[in-house]
């Protein structure tokens, strides 16, 4: 599989401070990613980092791309929900360029109550 993932790095998450919050982003889908075997895309080879930090110029890149991919990663919907609310129109383009999003919080917490 080829995916896309997203970091936050505006965002302070459980009261951790931003450059924690972007470790704990990052480890969180880095692993996720070996798990499950989804290689990263890189659309722009002028990123500086393999994750996208803003939502805008994901969807940039993918228009001129035009083709789809078969996941979205990104940690948590408190991470997303800014561009979500603001932009719905703009997230819902977004999100028809992918076949699955993938909200690794969500996988972590099902991981878990397997376990259990």
């Amino acid at each position: 599989m080829k995916g896309i993932y997203y970091i936050n790095d505006r965002i302070s998450l459980n009261g951790l401070s931003k450059e924690d919050s972007i470790s704990l982003q990052e480890q969180s889908i880095k692993n996720y990613l070996s798990n499950q075997n989804i290689q990263i895309v890189r659309l722009n080879p002028y990123q500086l980092n393999d994750y996208y930090t803003i939502p805008h110029a994901l969807l940039y890149d993918l228009k001129k791309v035009k083709s789809g991919f078969d996941c979205f990663i990104y940690f948590s919907l408190q991470t997303l929900e800014d561009f979500i609310y603001t932009y719905p129109a703009k997230w819902l383009i977004l999100k028809s360029f992918f076949k699955e999003i993938i909200i690794v919080e969500k996988q972590n917490d099902l991981n878990v109550q397997k376990a259990l």
